[in-house]
């Protein structure tokens, strides 16, 4: 499959190129939920969702109390700025 260049905003990825995408970076669809992910880190695990206009992240117990942390990210950002911004972690 091949993927636009890293700069190119998300809008301009077709689903299968985004699940793929987040496939090669070692998430995990779930099979009753298609657009959710899980993905799971040494140091963190999270919950992604392919919403309509963006994708949220849901870092499990993230927050200095033990809280989960969310932040959503437009499909307007490019997949590189995307990539880095949720594997760097909550």
């Amino acid at each position: 499959m091949t993927f636009p260049a890293p700069d190119t905003p998300l809008y301009n990825h077709s689903l299968p190129v985004i699940e793929q995408w987040l496939s090669d970076l070692g998430c995990q669809q779930d099979q009753q939920n298609l657009n959710c992910w899980t993905v799971t880190k040494p140091n963190w695990k999270a919950q992604l969702s392919l919403d309509v206009e963006e994708i949220i992240v849901c870092y499990l117990k993230a927050g200095a109390d033990g809280s989960d942390v969310t932040r959503a990210f437009k499909y307007s950002l490019s997949r590189e700025d995307v990539e880095a911004a949720i594997f760097s972690g909550p």
